[in-house]
């Protein structure tokens, strides 16, 4: 299943790439090396048992969680938060979260695909320059940032606007 999603992902990348203006293969020879972090996500929800179509997954939205449910066998794609800063705002990651729902069986596939961890990640020129607009962000390597959620998950926090996320990159206005 994995080569399939990685195919997929592919796809994904190049309609990005093309709706930003870029080439087509921009963001897969951004970088060529991948590790197994976020740059989109997809969920796969295979078929469940009658009609309940439950994933679990819901997005965090003014300050409410909103469940996403899917038809039988449907693909969940999340940009993930380097595509948020390389496009300047114009692309966003999704505050979201996955849970089993209470008394359902549930399988689900999760496919991560991402730039190396020594990737330096910056607003675009074509993204900012190019359009008249300042960066949003302040380049970091994905490494550090990597190390900040990964602090997020081995301290879980009461609040969701207390997690450390790019927020923490943004450049004031």
């Amino acid at each position: 299943m994995f080569p399939h999603f990685k195919k997929i992902a592919l796809i994904v990348e190049s309609i990005i790439s093309q709706c930003l203006g870029l080439p087509p293969n921009f963001l897969r020879d951004y970088n060529n090396i991948r590790t197994w972090d976020v740059m989109a996500a997809l969920h796969y929800t295979p078929a469940t048992d009658g009609d309940d179509n439950v994933s679990g997954q819901s997005e965090h939205k003014d300050g409410k969680w909103i469940p996403i449910t899917p038809n039988e066998g449907t693909l969940i794609g999340s940009i993930g938060d380097v595509i948020q800063v390389l496009s300047n705002d114009k692309f966003k990651s999704a505050t979201h979260r996955v849970l089993r729902p209470t008394g359902k069986s549930q399988n689900s596939y999760l496919f991560f695909y991402n730039v190396d961890e020594e990737k330096w990640v910056e607003p675009l020129p074509q993204s900012t320059e190019a359009v008249g607009e300042p960066p949003k962000y302040r380049g970091f390597f994905y490494k550090e940032y990597a190390l900040l959620r990964l602090k997020n998950r081995e301290e879980p926090l009461a609040r969701v606007e207390d997690m450390i996320n790019l927020s923490y990159y943004v450049i004031p206005t």
